[in-house]
């Protein structure tokens, strides 16, 4: 015998199970993002082989801010890259004996391993509108805003939330 609205409730779960799966679907398509860390350029913070969660740009009308960790295609060859926004528009960067300055401020960078940073100099630069600086926290082997410029906004692919290995 069967009992009476059965096949209502039946399809009251499969509703609820196509709804969740739409809006599972339509998240990832433009909100949230999983990624999986491709370099070792931010070690020790986000090592290589991490995974992510990436706030996607789009999805958002916040510029990204100093210290976010950004996702982008590089300006030089379009490469996917993971990057520490260093400097925002309007802010001067420079780096004297591997010390980054801006707006002439020494910037204190705790989680920076020192023996990762090399003696190099950069600056100073301006940081034009509709761009930020990027450096990655491996500072040695990273290739970023030191070799190929600011980056452009519109290269912003968006920043992450959340990193877990």
């Amino acid at each position: 015998m069967s009992r009476p609205g059965l096949p209502r409730r039946r399809r009251l779960v499969i509703n609820a199970a196509a709804a969740l799966f739409v809006v599972l679907v339509l998240g990832r398509i433009f909100l949230l993002e999983p990624i999986t860390i491709a370099s070792d350029s931010m070690s020790p913070q986000v090592s290589e082989g991490a995974h992510a969660l990436l706030l996607k740009t789009h999805a958002t009308t916040t510029r990204p801010n100093t210290d976010d960790l950004v996702v982008f295609s590089a300006p030089d060859d379009g490469t996917i890259s993971l990057k520490r926004v260093i400097a925002v528009a309007g802010q001067e960067i420079a780096i004297i004996d591997g010390v980054v300055y801006v707006d002439g401020v020494r910037r204190l960078e705790p989680d920076i391993d020192p023996k990762a940073i090399d003696a190099t100099y950069f600056g100073p630069i301006l940081v034009e509108p509709n761009t930020v600086f990027v450096l990655g926290d491996n500072r040695g082997p990273s290739i970023d805003s030191r070799d190929y410029g600011a980056v452009p906004l519109g290269n912003m692919r968006g920043r992450i939330l959340h990193v877990w290995n």
